[in-house]
Formats: C-alpha cells, structure tokens, sequence
C-alpha cells in the first residue's frame, strides 16, 4: 500500500487514556497543492507554505524559495541515508510542537535557539490584542506552561489535522555551539540556582575527585570540562532523559518523522524570521526581535571551552551529537581534535 506523500499519523494502540501515535515518514519535494483536512470529502486547505512553490510567486520569491527547499532537501536526504526504522511516537513526544490554530502554524521549539522570542512571537499572534509587542513580554512569562497550546494537548485526528495542513517550522543551531550556550547560561549563571541544584550537584558528586562540601551543597561551579562528562556517562541517560537545554534537536522535534516545511538557522536568524512571518501573513504588523546580547555564543567561543576538552571526550561528546550535526547540514567543527 503506498503511503500519502507528507507522511501521516496513526492510532496504534489505546490503552484507556493511553495512547501511542506512530508516524510515516516519506520524503517529498515540495507540497502537494491541497490536502483534505476536514471530515466532509472534498475539503480543501492551502497550506501557508504554497506561496512559495506556486507560479505566480516564482519570480518574486525565488531566492527565498530555493533555500528553504535547499535546506528541506538536504533534511530529508540526511534522514533518508541515517534513519532506517519506523519511530513510535507518544504524545510527550509532540510536547514541544507548539500550535497557532489562528495563523495555521506549528513551531517546535528548541532551548537555545531563539526559542524565547519565538514564544513571545506567538503569544502576540495569539493573545487576540492582549500583547502587541513581543519584547514587552517577560521572558520567564514566555516559558509559563499554559501560555501557549501544544500539539500534545489534542486529539489524535487534531494532529492529523494539523499535521497536514499547517505551516509546521523549526530552528536549528550548530550542535556544540548551543550546548556551549546551554552551559553558560545554567551553570555559569548565580541567578540559576535550582540547575546548580538540580544538576550541578549531581555533575560534582559523580565527576569531580573529593569535591568540597560547599560544592555539594550548592552545584554552582560546575566546570565545563564536569559538564561534558556528565554527558557522555552512560549513567546520565539511564537515570533520566537529558534536560530539553541540552537534548538534541532531532530527539526534541522528531525531523524524520515530521515534516517540517522551514528549517530556520540560528546563524540566519533574522532572514529566516521574517521569511516565516511573512508566510503567516503577518510580516506587515510584526518583526522578530533582534538580540542584543554583545557576548553570544560563537564559533570562536565554543573553541575556546573545547579546548581544555581531551580528544577522547570530545570524540565521545561529537558520536553522540553526530545525528543533529549530519541532519541539519553542520560541518564537524575545525576545534575538535578527534
């Protein structure tokens, strides 16, 4: 049986108010022209993504046409030659797919990359005039559970729906460039006391030789070099899935499985931005906003904290971040000395 083109959702199994979603993944090349989305046959909804692959929009939009489909290539030949099996998904699973039934958008949002004003972005888009200006929300209000609507939260024939017909983007970052980030951000902050404490404590217990009891009992010195380990300990995993900071992107959004139609860039953050807005025909009433933070993260800071990294480990730490290197077209960075 031949398999709709985009890939579909499936109730496997329910168990009571358990249930397991399994979802096909077949490579396309670009959209189809309508997909059914109601329950009456014959019902058609254009997806906000049309206005980039449709003739009239040819001349206008080539150049932001070819790289958004440049990049939705080299995803799905990257899952096409490095995933073989079939994924079974749980509705945890979708937890960081966030919806906007009003602008027919699905964001999955990834710690570290831009994910915050992501959010506020679409607490305006969605606040019905409550917030007109995104940097005016709080950041920790933006990360308030219950904001924003996930696509964990519907019914199955819901995801279908959605899957289907909405505008479904993601945005992406070199793989040890956001984990430098995450690290400086938790670890190298005094104002994160309950990471030190969830985790810092834990990192210094099981990685550092004879540490003080001040270093127990706060977390908060945890050295970049403490970090890596705790990552690579094949403990780390069994005891607990990794913090959504530092899990990688391809465990987070699922990219083989859910075809996503914009593969934003960190590096490319504001162009692509607006290319998204501009698909949800929003673009005329609201910009991304911009960072103004003077010490981002970079390729040259990252190299400086892998450096005090030994070959060894940072062979480990590259074998286990390889999938989201290779998925989103990141070249193995010069630093490594593996």
């Amino acid at each position: 049986m031949r398999m709709p083109r985009g890939g579909r959702l499936f109730l496997a199994t329910c168990l009571g108010s358990l249930f397991v979603l399994v979802l096909y993944f077949q490579s396309i090349t670009k959209p189809d022209p309508g997909l059914k989305t109601g329950s009456r046959p014959g019902k058609i909804r254009r997806s906000p993504l049309q206005t980039l692959y449709n003739g009239d929009q040819q001349r206008e939009l080539s150049s932001e046409q070819r790289y958004l489909q440049e990049r939705r290539d080299l995803l799905e030949d990257a899952c096409l030659s490095h995933t073989r099996k079939r994924r079974v998904l749980s509705p945890e699973d979708l937890k960081h797919l966030i919806v906007d039934d009003k602008h027919s958008l699905i964001y999955c949002y990834v710690p570290k990359v831009a994910c915050t004003n992501w959010k506020r972005v679409l607490m305006v888009l969605t606040s019905d005039g409550r917030y007109t200006d995104p940097l005016a929300i709080p950041a920790n209000e933006a990360h308030v559970a219950g904001n924003l609507r996930t696509l964990s939260e519907f019914s199955v024939p819901e995801i279908n729906q959605r899957l289907r017909s909405y505008l479904k983007f993601i945005f992406v970052r070199d793989p040890f460039e956001r984990l430098v980030s995450a690290y400086r951000n938790k670890f190298t902050r005094s104002y994160n006391t309950a990471f030190h404490k969830r985790y810092g404590t834990k990192i210094i217990r099981r990685h550092r030789p004879n540490p003080d009891p001040e270093a127990l009992e706060k977390g908060s010195d945890v050295s970049f070099r403490e970090f890596v380990q705790y990552l690579v300990d094949p403990r780390t995993q069994r005891e607990e899935p990794f913090n959504e900071h530092w899990e990688r992107v391809h465990s987070l959004c699922h990219p083989c499985l859910i075809h996503y139609d914009v593969v934003g860039k960190y590096e490319t953050l504001e162009p692509d931005a607006q290319a998204v807005l501009r698909l949800a025909g929003v673009d005329g009433v609201l910009r991304f906003p911009t960072s103004g933070k003077s010490t981002r993260t970079d390729g040259n800071m990252a190299a400086r904290f892998f450096k005090h990294i030994s070959p060894f480990y940072q062979k480990k730490l590259f074998n286990q971040y390889r999938m989201d290197f290779l998925l989103f077209n990141y070249s193995t960075p010069e630093y490594l000395r593996t």
